[in-house]
């Protein structure tokens, strides 16, 4: 049975993971304020899904 000589790094763990990328977040065109914002987030003028839930941040 094979057994290791050194006990592997955390730091050399983690390397081997290289299926992580960076995308790029997802924006959609709000129709009622006029603005782009994320998806699933309050806007920045308080609305969500088209309906005022929230004070604006400016407020």
């Amino acid at each position: 049975m094979a057994v290791p000589a050194r006990r592997t790094s955390k730091a050399k763990k983690n390397k081997r993971r290289t299926h992580y990328k960076i995308t790029a977040p997802s924006v959609h065109f709000d129709e009622t304020t006029g603005d782009y914002s994320r998806s699933h987030r309050v806007s920045l003028k308080g609305y969500y899904k088209g309906r005022k839930i929230a004070k604006a941040a400016a407020e």
